[in-house]
């Protein structure tokens, strides 16, 4: 084998080695994350917390028929949220002096990483679990975390409702979101999760928690889109990751992992061996001397 060869196929196996090594490198934050506690309990009675808790209803449809009231007080339904593009929602009351400021903070901090923009590629929907909130008090909250947010379009893609206690609790029954009243705080027992929804109205994903890692809101809305946005990589990291309903997280699937790592170094270890090959074919011969 000439020096040339020798030269090539060693360059070529460098090549795939670090071409795997690059594919590795693009599922960010391969480490899983442990879900935080869901629940709000400080201040609450304790026997209150026995009604409060998610029941995961995936793949089934809210009621788009509800009526609600938007941040300008107008009467809007849900539907008019759907349709098009897949549906970040959440529940909170906009008073709530703790976890669901922590919840929509860590919607917005999540949502500024992705490339993707609310109200281009989806859509948010923040409900109000509280009847007595009105409209002027959705609206401080939409120009807040619209400003937060900061870039152009946010405030016709991010929606802030109130609404009658009737729609409230079909729509949090629906979604399987279980919550409590406490006279005597004056506070709501709720857990801590937001739920991804297909265009259709469909439960895709529940994320747990205070914080959304922009990996799990990326690849959540690609599947509730059913891959009508993201990009290539997004089909790749989804080949990688898996979600768990029970940590409402994605995490690495290794074994799938090798697979797509094994079958790119074996692709390009053979187009280098082909470029290779073909240089070979086509080199000038030496004159003898």
């Amino acid at each position: 084998m000439s020096v040339t060869r020798k030269f090539g196929l060693r360059f070529a196996l460098l090549a795939s080695l670090a071409a795997a090594a690059a594919f590795l490198s693009l599922a960010p934050g391969s480490a899983a994350q442990l879900a935080s506690d869901p629940m709000q309990s400080v201040g609450v009675r304790p026997e209150l917390l026995k009604q409060v808790g998610i029941d995961q209803k995936l793949n089934q449809s809210i009621p788009l028929n509800l009526a609600f009231r938007d941040e300008n007080g107008q009467t809007v339904q849900l539907a008019q949220f759907f349709g098009q593009k897949p549906v970040i929602l959440t529940l909170v009351y906009y008073n709530c002096p703790m976890l669901c400021t922590q919840v929509l903070n860590g919607v917005e901090s999540g949502l500024k990483e992705l490339p993707s923009d609310i109200g281009k590629q989806f859509e948010v929907v923040t409900i109000s679990i509280d009847p007595t909130e009105s409209h002027v008090l959705a609206k401080v909250k939409q120009e807040m975390y619209v400003g937060m947010y900061g870039r152009p379009g946010a405030a016709q893609g991010w929606h802030f409702l109130t609404g009658d206690e009737p729609q409230i609790k079909q729509l949090a029954d629906a979604l399987g979101f279980r919550y409590a009243y406490d006279p005597d705080t004056k506070q709501f027992a709720h857990a801590s999760a937001i739920m991804l929804l297909t265009p259709e109205g469909k439960i895709s994903r529940y994320f747990y928690g205070i914080q959304f890692p922009s990996r799990d809101l990326r690849l959540g809305l690609v599947e509730a889109s059913e891959g009508k946005i993201g990009t290539p990589v997004d089909q790749v990291l989804l080949f990688c990751y898996h979600y768990d309903p029970k940590t409402g997280k994605y995490g690495l699937l290794i074994s799938h992992v090798i697979q797509a790592g094994g079958a790119l170094t074996v692709l390009v270890l053979g187009i280098a061996m082909l470029i290779l090959f073909r240089g070979e074919h086509y080199a000038l011969p030496q004159r003898k001397a």
